[in-house]
């Protein structure tokens, strides 16, 4: 499912306009992204947690030509998936 798919889904299931729920989802994406720029973390309860990692500078090989590289650090963003989450997809 895309996000346009969710939006109409979701459209449906609340008998919402598709343009309302559309604003509703860029600025809950909007929300967690201005957060997870600032560092901290959105828990949604029973949902799942979306932070940042911080992954430091490495040595690497290039695969395709053997050479050593050194890695970049970067910020990572990643989600971890609730206890409920989890239990509803098994």
């Amino acid at each position: 499912m895309n996000k346009s798919q969710l939006i109409s889904v979701v459209a449906e299931k609340t008998e919402k306009k598709k343009k309302d729920v559309e604003l509703i989802v860029d600025t809950m994406i909007n929300i967690i992204y201005d957060t997870l720029k600032e560092r901290d973390k959105v828990t949604i309860s029973g949902f799942g947690t979306f932070e940042t990692k911080h992954r430091r500078e490495r040595n690497g090989v290039n695969p395709k030509t053997g050479e050593k590289i050194i890695v970049t650090e970067a910020i990572l963003p990643i989600f971890k998936a609730g206890k409920t989450f989890k239990e509803e997809v098994k």
